[in-house]
């Protein structure tokens, strides 16, 4: 240890090291701010230049550090030790951030301890998984003025939850409710799967986003869809936006026909989900979104992984941000409580034959699956292109012929799947060689040339 001690005095102070000349009123903080980042050293009788001044190393002087200590909350267990004339104490990371003392929240930024503002200290209590988006309370939605009936009905069909307690009781115990002067209200939970008014601001981010764009950029929509009702709603619509837009095979088994997508559906299921259930909802700038391109499918999600998943222990461990909503899904056999989503992806995409998807964490957590594409490249691209052509000359002539077509006898005329008879019509419109009149049951098509 008195190696060690020469090595620091060298080095200096930092980020995980702190010079003292007495024990004044700060050391406290310099501990607080210590277990509340990385841990570190506090070493009493020690100039800011590294000079050993010494310090008073008696009984009564160590009783006095440790009384400070013990201030913290919550209590701190750390080590101090006696080298010569100075005091060591050596401060862990702590394991139950974070910790404050008389004089507020501190913590170590590069050789500093900096006391936290208000915000600051909101942000690092939700980082550390001390306050749970799904769990607070939301007075500003009473269930009596903001309840969708069809919403829960369809939940708990789906949940198979008897309803032998009554709507209030069953919402109470899924997390969903609390009583404030006992009128009930929304929890964040409650409000994200059965709320109505899905257009309100108060959860505008809590929105799926799904683009599909031409070529491998972001330089042309073909088709965008904003998804805001509740939370089971949005996943199963943009499940069948994917649907939509990426393409079908067929196989015949034992004379059935079973449609495949390109990309698993149990993979691109189980990426949906996990980004809207464990997405950081106190991120309000930011949206899952489905991205579509040619060459890949990408889903992200805003706030990277929780706390406590690492790249090492990614896929293995299974650590939930938002417990009610993981809850919630769960009873509805959307998710697993084991924390097995990633490998279910990689098993489905193995067994489909294809190439594992790629995993982006940092401030966004990205799925990213690459689209698969003959090996001929730009012949390819071309092949495509003739095929696109060719099937907008299709759609144009039998719309030109009976603007009032249905879907179904677009599809039997021009020979196309649903999902490229949507595709194309989502393209001539967008380059306004389609103009639709009316509603989708009784209006028509106008070809614009």
């Amino acid at each position: 240890m008195l190696k060690d001690i020469d090595v620091i005095l060298s080095d200096g102070g930092g980020y995980t090291v702190e010079f003292k000349e007495n024990p004044d009123k700060a050391l406290v903080q310099e501990v607080c701010a210590f277990a509340n980042a990385s841990g570190g050293r506090v070493l009493i009788g020690v100039s800011d230049s590294g000079k050993i001044v010494g310090t008073d190393t008696g009984n009564v002087a160590r009783s006095r550090i440790q009384d400070s200590i013990n201030q913290i909350e919550p209590r701190l267990p750390v080590n101090m030790q006696v080298y010569d004339s100075i005091i060591v104490i050596t401060v862990p990371q702590g394991n139950n951030k974070p910790y404050s003392c008389s004089r507020g929240f501190f913590v170590r930024f590069g050789p500093n301890s900096q006391k936290l503002e208000r915000d600051e200290i909101v942000d690092f209590f939700q980082s550390e998984g001390h306050i749970r988006y799904d769990s607070i309370v939301r007075e500003d939605l009473p269930i009596e003025e903001k309840f969708d009936e069809k919403s829960y009905v369809a939940y708990i069909n789906k949940a198979k939850i008897s309803e032998v307690l009554g709507k209030a009781a069953i919402l109470k115990n899924l997390g969903c409710i609390e009583y404030i002067n006992s009128k009930a209200v929304f929890t964040n939970a409650g409000g994200l799967f059965f709320r109505k008014n899905s257009e309100d601001i108060v959860y505008q981010h809590a929105t799926v986003v799904c683009a599909l764009y031409k070529g491998k950029d972001k330089v042309y929509i073909l088709d965008a869809k904003e998804y805001s009702g509740g939370m089971v709603e949005n996943i199963d619509e943009a499940m069948l936006f994917l649907k939509r837009h990426l393409k079908l095979r067929y196989e015949i088994e034992k004379v059935q026909r079973k449609n495949i997508l390109e990309i698993p559906e149990k993979a691109l299921r189980e990426a949906l989900i996990n980004a809207v259930c464990h997405r950081n909802y106190f991120e309000k700038g930011a949206r899952v979104m489905v991205e579509v391109f040619d060459n890949r499918v990408g889903i992200v999600s805003p706030g990277g992984l929780p706390k406590g998943i690492t790249d090492a222990n990614f896929g293995s461990v299974s650590v939930t941000r938002n417990p009610v909503i993981a809850n919630l899904l769960h009873r509805i056999d959307y998710i697993e409580r084991m924390g097995t989503g990633i490998n279910r992806i990689r098993t489905a995409m193995q067994e489909a034959g294809l190439e594992l998807p790629i995993f982006e964490n940092g401030d966004f957590f990205k799925v990213i699956f690459k689209r698969v594409s003959s090996a001929s490249g730009e012949a390819d691209s071309e092949a495509d292109d003739e095929a696109e052509n060719k099937a907008e000359k299709m759609i144009i002539k039998a719309l030109k012929s009976e603007p009032a077509i249905t879907r179904k006898k677009l599809q039997d005329v021009a020979g196309l799947s649903s999902s490229k008879i949507y595709r194309t019509i989502v393209s001539l419109k967008n380059q306004n060689k389609l103009i639709r009149h009316g509603s989708d049951r009784a209006g028509f098509w106008e070809v614009n040339e």
